[in-house]
């Protein structure tokens, strides 16, 4: 017997109230009754049924064992390569290696660039040992200031991004640089005394004046192998922002260094004593020549102070730097034409940046918040002169920001800038912050770092010119780089200092290749010059590639790694904001 319906798909569907077949087949091979054997008819043979599919199928399935195994091993294994690193990551890898051509001394075998060879072993001697250190640029002397800037951003970018650092391959390679310097400058005071009275300022001179003709680093064209010239030492003993800059620098590297206790005490020892001299003998550097004279000494007193601050947990000198008269006096409110332009000469804008990182992070209230909020401010508003939203400063027709002002070697103070914008708008995420008002309009944290990009990428070929600005990076670069070195081939021959001058004026390109260089860059029109003579536009410097690498590595993009939000505050202890006085008691007016 059998009923119909209908079927969802709209044919007809059968029960049978019969057992059917699944069930029957199921019943029957369980029932009691006992199977009849069946055979199959080979032609010759009869074997049984059962015997003969077990054969089959063992047969099979060795066949399919030994087909999978052949191919795996006919088959090379292709491993998941990596996704190719950005442009930002390429260039920071050779961004570090232009410190390695820059070092003077006894080079380590791990230095690799092949052109460079040990230099300038006598510096300092009989009196002292100066050697080590690095070049400043494409001459052969060493001067502190800009030297110490260097490694206080590279210190400052190792402490924020030392996770992307690591991801990349060039954490110990940059701790590595930082060291290089950081071992030179405590040779260049005494670091294990409590109170000093003079500094080694600067080793080697420049005179270009044509009238001196003593050989010295400026009118001699020759490798730094091959100098044999005496090397003067300049001291300064009322050098207050050199002295600070060098404790900034001190300080800063003993963060980077806390994994080694003994070197980072050494450092924060150096760094106490070269910031009580900057503030025991006060007085403005003067390096003697027209080459990185300091235009004040108060934005150091800020800037050293907050890494002193942080290096040592020492409230002395957040109480310094959050002392009103201190921060007018360093011109921290005053707008003008280089407010907001970091530099190895004026660190107010890093100061503030810095000194907002602890308002955002540590809310340390009373009696700092007042200060601290008004670098905050400060910060802001330096964040909203870089937007092309506003006219704070002119930019190139191809979109280059002019912080100089048109004036020559602008590049320096883009990758200064850069950083900033970047490091701020990281900030301001990692405190769950979506951006920031600039007067009565709102700006996303992603708005500081596409200013960022567009600078960074200008400097790598996006320009009028489609010429890369880092020497070795593109299919256009600067090949006539004003640099001694990297125009003098490494030819077991020893020039004297005016035979090598052949070189500098030659119209080839230079024999080696000084990777990472930066040069000074365009000019206010995009236009450039690679010219070797001329070194507004062809120089590389030490301060200009440390805010390059700074730059690079907070843009670089490797995924979910952000800032280290607390190694910075390792040695600051835990604050508890104290209760502001009451105010004075209400008194009616006579």
């Amino acid at each position: 017997m059998s009923m119909y319906d209908r079927d969802a798909w709209g044919g007809t569907l059968e029960i049978n109230t019969a057992t059917n077949e699944t069930q029957q087949s199921w019943l029957l091979s369980h029932g009691h009754s006992k199977k009849k054997k069946r055979y199959v008819n080979l032609g010759c043979i009869m074997v049984s049924r059962n015997l003969f599919l077990w054969t089959i199928s063992t047969i099979a399935i060795a066949t399919i064992i030994v087909a999978i195994i052949t191919l795996i091993l006919k088959i090379p294994l292709h491993h998941h390569k990596p996704p190719t690193p950005d442009n930002y990551t390429v260039v920071l890898h050779n961004a570090l290696m232009f410190f390695n051509a820059q070092r003077s001394g006894e080079l380590p075998k791990s230095n690799n660039v092949s052109w460079r060879g040990n230099s300038c072993l006598q510096d300092g001697k009989p009196d002292e040992d100066l050697v080590g250190g690095y070049y400043d640029a494409g001459d052969a002397v060493k001067f502190n200031f800009p030297q110490s800037f260097a490694i206080t951003m590279l210190s400052w970018s190792v402490i924020e991004y030392s996770g992307k650092y690591e991801a990349v391959g060039e954490l110990d390679h940059v701790k590595d640089v930082i060291k290089w310097g950081t071992d030179y400058l405590l040779k260049t005071f005494n670091s294990s005394a409590d109170t000093i009275s003079t500094i080694a300022a600067q080793v080697g001179t420049e005179d270009t004046s044509g009238k001196n003709k003593t050989p010295n680093d400026h009118n001699c064209w020759i490798r730094p192998e091959d100098i044999d010239y005496p090397r003067p030492v300049t001291t300064c003993s009322s050098c207050s922002d050199l002295a600070a800059e060098m404790a900034a620098a001190l300080a800063a590297a003993s963060i980077v260094f806390n994994d080694d206790r003994a070197y980072s005490k050494k450092l924060v020892h150096g760094a106490t004593t070269l910031f009580k001299f900057s503030r025991d003998q006060i007085g403005q550097y003067d390096s003697g020549s027209r080459f990185y004279n300091s235009s004040g000494y108060l934005d150091e007193f800020v800037w050293g102070g907050a890494w002193m601050y942080y290096a040592t947990g020492n409230s002395t000198y957040l109480n310094l730097v959050t002392t009103t008269s201190v921060a007018q006096d360093a011109g921290a409110f005053v707008r003008g034409p280089n407010y907001g332009v970091l530099s190895w000469d004026n660190k107010l804008a890093g100061a503030q940046v810095l000194l907002s990182r602890l308002r955002l992070f540590l809310s340390p209230g009373y009696p700092y918040e007042e200060l601290l909020r008004a670098y905050h401010q400060e910060s802001n508003i330096i964040m909203c002169s870089y937007l092309p939203f506003f006219k704070s400063f002119d930019r190139t027709r191809g979109g280059l920001i002019q912080l100089n002002h048109g004036r020559p070697q602008p590049l320096q103070y883009v990758v200064n800038a850069a950083f900033l914008a970047t490091l701020y708008s990281d900030y301001l995420d990692a405190t769950h912050t979506p951006g920031w008002y600039c007067g009565p309009n709102f700006f996303k944290t992603d708005t500081l770092r596409d200013f960022a990009k567009t600078q960074i990428n200008y400097i790598l070929g996006n320009n009028p010119q489609d010429m890369s600005y880092i020497v070795g990076f593109g299919n256009k670069y600067p090949k006539h780089v004003h640099h001694r070195g990297a125009s003098i081939p490494k030819n077991n021959v020893k020039y004297k200092c005016k035979e090598g001058l052949k070189w500098r004026d030659t119209p080839k390109s230079n024999p080696n290749t000084i990777f990472g260089a930066m040069v000074a860059g365009p000019d206010k029109n995009d236009g450039f010059q690679d010219v070797r003579t001329n070194y507004n536009y062809t120089e590389p410097t030490l301060a200009g590639n440390a805010g390059l690498v700074a730059a690079l590595v907070a843009l670089s993009g490797v995924q979910n790694i952000g800032i280290d939000k607390n190694t910075i505050f390792s040695a600051v202890p835990p604050m508890y904001p104290k209760s502001p006085p009451s105010p004075a008691p209400w008194k009616p007016k006579p």
